[in-house]
């Protein structure tokens, strides 16, 4: 969990007055955040002159606010917190996609929305960016389903409710939203006397003291480390469980991860059995470790379509123990109100005191493709084997749904690698913008983004934020003339599938870097892609594009079983 730190000293304006703009700015700086991601709108104009004079936030303008919706996801998957500002109407809707993803896939984002005044709203005028029917809740009450929290913030309750929603966002790990109209935020409040209250854990003691003794039980029937299995999901990142993670596994015991949680463990461990997508989309060794464990530990694990080779997991509830975000069960019991993070801290021990004098049983090693040679054309399977040996440590990889989710997801990433997908959500053209938030919310880290040409051109403009803000990054644009993954899916001939051909050679003149920030090179075969990927590493300080060629109906082994089970699927 985000951990809450004391506010800052009131500050003041010219005319001696702290606002209401400033006790939500510097609510979020004490939450951990360091800028706001949005577009300027004129109900909010003011509000941002509180963000720019802050001493230590920022404002990062986007070029629409789907793409600023989205890169406040990425940021507040790697800081824990994230914040977003629109105004109201066209902006909020705009980005309302991007709310959404960050619901479905558990994201931190507060969600600010400059607001007419509240003397106009009472006078119910027609304004401009509202319906010109006199409601001004309406599109508040749309965000009901996708945010935990929310407020019409007025002069009276905007201390209480900016506090009530920013608390809700932070604990639940979901988006917020703020209405805030242009004359409340200039609105004079006294600053903060106490901090954010901090998070309260609701942990049962009882229903603890029943679930370690289930799990006991449970464990000690499997006999040692080797006989047990833990199988961690995407909700132990989001819940703040990752040390608890660390040190149960720590004994050696076997884990897998799914895709959605893909980097959650060091990868290079020799316990680590790979990635689990189900029966259907696993190795045989990664499958037989977790499907026939004598013990099984879920480890905030939802499994979806997209996520357990559309729900083929083969998992005996008997001998599973399972960890939800605020329960837990052991085989058919339910142990409830327990948090994610109590609940692993309990397991440790537990796994820590099994034998491990049995050796470990054999395992199947993966097979080391040979490398292709230079002078091969560029291919699906050697496009992702080049890009896995080329990530290093420290890396963000961001790598969009389809072919370049499916294509990372069976390669090994080096230790302290971060890798962000949306396989919920699913929205194409996500990571573009997400690459910019990520890459700001842990500056000095190189940014890796993986896209198709096709969902690149959902959210392109993006890119001139990206070398705006100087960002370090390689982005990898896979060139297979339209939308290969739904190709695969259904209609390979059809024409919906097709997409406008783009020249990414000239990106970074068109998007204003015309003083070197930026290169872009075309690769058609294997020796290009290791020359181009060379070159990047040689301009570490710079934008490198690389669009990479490959056959039109070239699909990852993964996908390919993916999309045709999904072909034969009642949709």
């Amino acid at each position: 969990m985000s951990t809450t730190t004391a506010p800052a000293a009131g500050r003041t304006t010219s005319d001696g007055n702290y606002r209401v703009a400033d006790h939500l700015v510097d609510r979020l700086a004490e939450l951990g955040v360091d800028r706001m991601f949005g577009v300027p709108g004129d109900y909010s104009l003011a509000m941002l002159d509180h963000v720019t004079h802050h001493p230590t936030m920022r404002w990062t303008g986007c070029t629409n606010e789907l793409n600023a919706g989205y890169a406040a996801d990425g940021y507040g998957r790697l800081r824990g917190f994230a914040a977003l500002c629109t105004t109201f109407g066209v902006g909020e809707l705009s980005a309302v996609n991007a709310i959404t993803g960050s619901y479905a896939e558990h994201v931190p984002v507060v969600h600010v929305v400059g607001a007419p005044a509240l003397a106009t709203q009472a006078l119910r005028r027609p304004v401009h960016h509202s319906l010109g029917d006199g409601e001004f809740g309406l599109f508040m009450a749309m965000h009901e389903a996708i945010t935990c929290a929310r407020a019409a913030l007025t002069a009276g309750n905007a201390i209480a409710e900016i506090d009530r929603v920013l608390t809700a966002v932070r604990d639940r790990r979901l988006p917020g939203y703020l209405l805030l109209p242009a004359d409340v935020a200039q609105a004079p409040v006294s600053p903060a006397a106490e901090p954010l209250p901090p998070y309260v854990d609701t942990t049962d003691p009882e229903a603890l003291d029943a679930f370690v003794d289930a799990a006991q039980r449970l464990l000690d029937r499997a006999g040692s480390v080797n006989d047990v299995s833990v199988l961690a999901g995407l909700q132990v990142h989001r819940f703040g469980a990752a040390p608890h993670l660390q040190r149960l596994l720590s004994v050696g015991v076997p884990h897998a991860t799914t895709p959605w949680a893909k980097s959650l463990v060091d990868e290079s461990a020799p316990a680590f059995a790979g990635t689990y997508s189900g029966a259907t989309g696993s190795t045989e060794d990664t499958r037989r470790t977790i499907e026939d464990a004598a013990a099984l530990i879920l480890a905030g694990v939802q499994f979806t379509d997209l996520n357990s080779g559309l729900f083929s997991q083969r998992i005996t509830r008997a001998r599973t123990i399972e960890l939800g975000a605020r329960s837990a069960s052991v085989g058919a019991a339910t142990f409830a109100p327990l948090e994610l993070p109590t609940a692993l801290a309990a397991l440790e021990p537990l796994v820590a005191g099994l034998d491990r004098s049995a050796p470990a049983g054999p395992t199947t090693p993966e097979p080391t493709p040979e490398p292709a040679a230079d002078d091969a054309p560029l291919s699906q399977d050697a496009l992702w084997q080049e890009t896995a040996g080329f990530l290093q440590a420290g890396d963000i990889v961001l790598a969009d749904q389809g072919t370049c989710f499916y294509g990372m997801a069976p390669h090994r990433l080096p230790a302290d690698v971060t890798f962000v997908g949306q396989p919920l959500w699913a929205s194409i053209g996500y990571t573009l913008p997400a690459l910019l938030g990520a890459c700001t919310a842990q500056p000095g880290r190189r940014g890796i983004l993986l896209i198709g040409d096709g969902a690149a051109q959902l959210t392109a403009q993006e890119l001139a934020t990206v070398i705006q803000q100087r960002l370090p990054a390689v982005v990898v644009v896979v060139d297979n003339d339209g939308y290969t993954v739904e190709r695969a899916i259904h209609g390979p001939d059809e024409p919906y599938n097709d997409i406008t051909h783009w020249d990414w050679t000239h990106a970074p003149a068109f998007f204003g870097a015309d003083d070197g920030r930026a290169a872009a090179t075309k690769v058609r075969t294997v020796g290009e892609l290791r020359a181009a990927f060379a070159d990047a590493a040689s301009h570490a300080e710079r934008l490198s594009i690389i669009q990479a060629v490959v056959p039109r109906d070239d699909v990852p082994a993964l996908l390919d079983t993916l999309a045709r089970a999904l072909g034969h699927a009642k949709r």
